[in-house]
């Protein structure tokens, strides 16, 4: 209530407030994100009221700010000092909150410097919004240029040493064979013996980023092969065609759940020909369920926003169901979960658990499974989204909560 009343008076200090609503009305909801940054950008806080119209922006009016919305297609409102108030009565009354962001956060992609035959949806989506970012790939991790970020995207990427497990479709493709070399040649530059051991050991250097309050977002394969890259760091679970060398003989038992971040007590598909890591991701690759787009979803928890405001930023949206879409790892199996893990969205009465977070040290980490919010089944090769048509994508909304989530102050956990 405190907090409320002094950012109420500070509010009715000014004469005029600019909102971006993010419910319905919204025209263009993933730029709106890109305004949020652009405003932190100039040195100027913005309000995220969550469950407000969406979890609307809001900050000082200014008239450049209202021609960024009009270029860049951002509905927006202007509010008044009595509307100012009113809006706050109604976020004090209700199960809503204002959270100030203020700190632009540094963001950075691990992706490498070629063109991969796939597409990665959280570069498509800063690149829309306008969000600046940085690429980070092996030699960047490996000589501790992590620390000089906030925030890390992993998409689909393979931690474990497998090379995306493609061997059975693609060993004989170009592009297959370019990135065999490229991983073997940083593995020799950096003393490494295979490239499973120098996948774990970025994997490890990724941990030790989040460890020190770094915020670590991932997609698609990256989640599952990060947390099984963990578990096996001193274990050989890489097959002769990736390593010259057979499985390490009882890898089963070897494996240390204790070291990864989210996963437990899952059995490895180590098998080079089979499309898959784990028991982790349901339904799985290489015997996958085939949905319609329309018949599959997932729906969205509600926290509290005043008790909980890091699941409530992080589940920010205008619909609270959304059209699932599926990826190399699609979800995760809910039995393979550990008990600290904060499940945000589910496919109800389901064994599949889409949206994952927790914490780890004095960082956190969110997992979103599935490759492209707006492509069902995105394939290797498929031209990239275009998200001039999908400018009011919940999915993508849910990957721009959480590059935004740094850029609040923190607040002390009530729960």
């Amino acid at each position: 209530m405190k907090s409320i009343l002094i950012t109420l008076l500070i509010g009715l200090t000014f004469s005029q407030k600019l909102l971006i609503p993010m419910d319905v009305v919204q025209t263009d909801h993933l730029k709106a994100y890109g305004i949020a940054f652009s405003t932190l950008e100039k040195n100027r806080n913005v309000d995220w009221l969550l469950n407000y119209r969406g979890g609307s922006f809001m900050m000082d009016d200014n008239i450049r700010t209202q021609q960024e919305c009009t270029i860049k297609g951002v509905f927006f409102e202007l509010v008044n000092a009595g509307q100012l108030s009113q809006i706050y009565a109604t976020i004090e009354e209700n199960n809503m909150d204002v959270v100030l962001l203020e700190k632009l956060p540094k963001i950075a992609v691990y992706s490498p410097d070629d063109k991969q035959p796939w597409d990665d949806a959280v570069t498509l989506a800063l690149t829309y919004a306008e969000i600046e970012y940085e690429t980070v790939f092996d030699e960047e991790v490996l000589t501790s240029k992590l620390k000089e970020y906030d925030w890390l995207h992993l998409h689909h990427e393979d931690f474990t040493g497998q090379y995306g497990k493609f061997y059975k479709s693609y060993r004989n493709a170009n592009w297959y064979k370019q990135q065999v070399a490229d991983f073997n040649s940083t593995a020799t530059q950096f003393g490494f013996s295979s490239v499973h051991e120098l996948k774990k050991a970025i994997a490890v250097k990724i941990k030790t980023f989040v460890s020190n309050g770094g915020f670590l977002f991932a997609m698609c394969s990256a989640t599952d092969s990060f947390d099984i890259a963990l578990a096996a760091v001193n274990v050989d679970i890489a097959d002769t065609p990736f390593d010259g060398t057979p499985v390490e003989s009882g890898y089963a038992g070897k494996l240390n759940f204790a070291n990864s971040f989210a996963f437990e007590n899952y059995q490895l598909y180590t098998n080079p020909m089979t499309y898959e890591y784990s028991t982790i991701d349901v339904p799985p690759s290489h015997r996958p369920i085939t949905r319609t787009a329309e018949a599959d979803y997932f729906t969205l928890f509600e926290f509290s926003a005043k008790w909980d405001p890091v699941p409530t930023m992080l589940t920010q949206n205008h619909v609270n169901v959304i059209n699932g879409f599926m990826g190399q790892t699609t979800g995760f199996d809910r039995k393979h979960l550990k008990k600290h893990v904060l499940v945000m969205g589910e496919i109800p009465n389901d064994a599949l658990v889409k949206y994952i977070h927790g914490n780890v040290g004095r960082g956190t980490f969110t997992f979103l499974g599935g490759h492209d919010p707006e492509d069902y089944r995105h394939f290797v090769g498929d031209p990239p989204t275009d998200l001039n048509l999908h400018r009011n994508s919940p999915g993508y909304r849910l990957i721009l909560n959480n590059v935004l989530f740094p850029a609040a102050r923190k607040k002390e956990k009530k729960t």
